[in-house]
């Protein structure tokens, strides 16, 4: 049995093809299935089955296209309503894919039909646990409602004790999230692989005896998510139609020009240093660098009914329609280049200073700091007398912001910089903090919290 692994870290998944060197099954794929595709091909294997651990909320699948494309069964659990024909699947049910024996078992917990899969070949077996047990932590139990989710949380428990049941210890273990996803409920531990043994020793889904205890405090620590989830679900249930990843015909001066004067989402995928230096007034700042953090904070705070407009160089616009397209957000149009004065000549540009802590450390005495971090972050530590209104709640809660200089900052300059452009563009003035909240200690700033 070999299994490859199809990592996006731009959302913190992966999705894995299991193979025994000429059949293979594909678990939890994204939606840009091309890369499914190119893998199968190196491998030299057929994909005859594609199995969904559960109805996604972080993104849109690509199971459902490529058993299409290619005429594979599609493996979705039997309870869960659906819009496309599929191959139901149900607890304890098993499936014969090549010499691989596929047995569904119920981990309700991140939804109430999750299902995890062991997979045996011989005395090979690996586990593919969706949102259930995670490489030290478990799936999140909130997504489907607050009168939900103590129930799932008591699931959550119970499955990692179900699968410990139902597989070996050597077992090697594949979660889908928990690599830097929001549905994960703990944070990363940072490793790349383990085993379901190592997790029985290591995950307090395991260690922690009391099951109370355990829920209590999972929920407790739950931080927000991102507003796209609430999309997700229902598109994956009625099936997601095949995304278009080509760059659009470049806007011309003209229209751009206009688009910024109409106040739509204009988004400067830049580095926020070029950013703050120079850039079209009323665009937006999301640093597209390798992704990470662009897809989750863009698709958190756009509106999805508006249309957007990327701005940038053309690898950095395609690579953003790709990761885009994995949350629905389609065919946005495109202003090919980096410098502002030639993509729309004649419009004002703008700018605004960028510092480290040494100038908020030393910023005149009255003015403002601007923390833009989640309440969870505040609470554990923030600058004394700084204000809290996290990114995910700034547009909503801008007549919150108070007037005069704001100096801007989060815990790494990434969601400060955004800030820092979304209170421009609302007629504030900011200075983006671009600094790692780590370090304000010791450049002098009182903390507290």
């Amino acid at each position: 049995m070999d299994v490859i692994v199809i990592d996006t870290p731009q959302l913190g998944d992966r999705s894995y093809l299991v193979h025994d060197g000429d059949v293979a099954l594909l678990v939890d794929a994204q939606r840009d299935i091309d890369r499914v595709e190119a893998a199968a091909e190196k491998a030299g294997v057929q994909v005859t089955h594609v199995a969904e651990t559960h109805i996604h909320n972080d993104y849109l699948t690509g199971g459902y296209l490529y058993a299409q494309k290619h005429g594979a069964q599609y493996l979705v659990n039997a309870a869960d309503k659906v819009a496309f024909e599929r191959t139901p699947i149900s607890d304890g049910q098993v499936v014969r894919v090549g010499q691989l024996s596929v047995r569904a078992v119920a981990t309700p917990g991140h939804t109430h039909h999750h299902l995890s899969y062991v997979v045996e070949h011989g005395d090979e077996q690996a586990v593919f646990s969706g949102g259930s047990v995670l490489y030290g932590s478990v799936g999140r139990t909130d997504l489907l409602g607050q009168e939900h989710t103590v129930g799932l949380t008591h699931d959550q428990y119970a499955s990692a004790r179900r699968l410990a049941r139902e597989a070996e210890e050597e077992a090697s273990l594949y979660p889908t999230h928990g690599f830097g996803s929001f549905c994960s409920s703990g944070p990363a531990t940072g490793v790349g692989e383990s085993t379901l043994g190592e997790q029985m020793r290591s995950n307090h889904v395991y260690t922690d005896p009391d099951e109370e205890h355990f829920v209590t405090e999972l929920i407790e620590n739950l931080s927000a998510y991102p507003n796209y989830y609430a999309h997700m679900g229902p598109i994956n249930a009625e099936g997601p139609t095949d995304p278009d990843l080509a760059v659009p015909e470049a806007l011309d001066a003209e229209e751009l020009r206009a688009r910024l004067a109409d106040g739509e989402w204009v988004v400067d995928l830049r580095h926020r240093v070029a950013y703050s230096a120079e850039h079209l007034k009323g665009t937006i700042s999301f640093e597209y660098g390798d992704g990470s953090s662009f897809t989750a904070y863009l698709g958190w705070l756009f509106p999805y009914d508006r249309k957007l407009t990327l701005v940038g160089s053309r690898e950095d616009v395609e690579n953003a329609i790709r990761d885009l397209s994995r949350i629905g957000i389609d065919s946005p149009d495109a202003a090919l280049g980096e410098d502002p004065k030639a993509l729309a000549p004649g419009a004002p540009v703008s700018s605004y200073p960028r510092v480290g802590w040494d100038g908020v450390r030393d910023r005149p005495a009255g003015q403002t700091v601007l923390d833009v971090r989640q309440a969870s972050e505040y609470e554990d530590s923030h600058i004394k007398d700084a204000v809290n209104i996290p990114l995910h709640e700034l547009i909503v809660r801008m007549d919150e912001v108070p007037d005069g200089r704001l100096w801007v900052h989060c815990g790494s300059g990434y969601r400060s910089g955004v800030a820092s452009s979304l209170l421009q563009r609302a007629g504030k003035d900011p200075v983006h903090v671009d600094a790692m909240f780590d370090d304000a200690a010791d450049a002098g700033l009182p903390l507290t919290g």
